[in-house]
């Protein structure tokens, strides 16, 4: 039986993130597209967040749960990892399972019958737009779904940390005081793909944190050495010529960016790229993704005017642009 939520903003938000889903699924369903996700009712997002959200408060041998739960029936996957019984969706249960599941790429399946969730195994595959519910860290919860193109994984949805509640406002891309780049990285949530552009940085961004040691990268334009001006010379990492694998890949996009061999070249091109940005110093790379040095130290400019104010604004609902001096 489904227990009486008691995490606030689970009720809060089940309804908005259930019309998410609805409205995506129905349009990807008029596009005919392929191996859809079942759409998520209210009731069962509201409990799986419920439960999700208390599990990440605990600790198992003094350890935060990072898990992965994704919502669909064990015949929506390839080659899913059942388990011989059926376990209820509890915190307990999920803090138990979470050492086996850490791994990137890797879900909890959980699903439904009546008024029963149950968690019935693992799996690396899901449907497109399946919701998927990210522990990220204790209190913070990401809700997600797949991409149907294949490529750039995941659009986030909602982002919940504590009572705090942030849904992603899939209008914002147009508007004059959210940056192109920044609505991106919060994930774009259309059931199409992105600009090539925003789509490489997000990997990176992704790559960046799997190696955990933060990172710095400093985006130049093409076919200009101003940039020099503002590092210490000389660069103890230059790379010459400048690797462009992931430039000849963007090259291809169009005509081979269906095709999974173009996908794996790119994902693991920008994770070479990504690997250099854990070097002390700064990653440099063009505006076409060009990589020209790494672990270079940062210094001003003669030329250079210090910034005088910062506009930092999220592409959420209600969201609005803060001014920092």
């Amino acid at each position: 039986m489904l227990s009486e939520p008691t995490y606030l903003a689970a009720r809060m938000v089940a309804s908005t993130i259930e019309d998410h889903f609805a409205k995506h699924l129905h349009a990807a369903h008029k596009l005919d597209e392929p191996n859809l996700a079942i759409k998520p009712e209210a009731r069962i997002i509201e409990a799986v967040i419920d439960v999700a959200f208390w599990a990440s408060l605990r600790r198992e041998e003094g350890r935060p749960p990072k898990i992965s739960l994704a919502l669909l029936h064990p015949s929506q996957s390839d080659q899913p990892l059942a388990f011989g019984t059926k376990l209820r969706l509890t915190p307990q249960n999920l803090i138990k399972l979470a050492p086996a599941v850490e791994q990137p790429g890797v879900h909890l399946g959980v699903w439904y019958e009546n008024d029963d969730i149950y968690i019935w195994g693992t799996t690396h595959t899901i449907p497109g737009i399946c919701f998927v519910l990210e522990v990220a860290e204790p209190g913070l919860l990401v809700i997600k779904h797949k991409r149907i193109d294949g490529f750039g994984k995941f659009v986030n949805v909602a982002i919940l940390k504590g009572d705090e509640i942030k849904i992603v406002d899939e209008e914002s891309s147009g508007i004059g005081d959210c940056p192109e780049l920044l609505t991106s990285l919060l994930g774009l949530p259309l059931p199409y793909r992105n600009s090539n552009n925003v789509n490489v940085l997000i990997q990176l961004a992704a790559a960046m944190r799997l190696h955990g040691r933060g990172g710095l990268v400093l985006v130049v334009p093409p076919g200009s050495d101003e940039w020099k001006q503002s590092i210490v010379q000389p660069m103890n990492y230059p790379i010459d010529p400048p690797y462009s694998v992931i430039t000849g890949l963007i090259n291809r996009e169009e005509a081979d960016g269906d095709n999974l061999e173009w996908q794996e070249g790119m994902l693991e091109a920008i994770k070479i790229v990504g690997g250099f940005t854990a070097v002390d110093g700064a990653t440099i790379i063009t505006q076409d993704h060009e990589l020209l040095a790494f672990g270079a130290k940062i210094a001003r400019s003669e030329n250079s005017q210090p910034v005088e104010e910062l506009i930092v604004t999220e592409p959420v609902i209600d969201g609005k642009a803060r001014r920092l001096h």
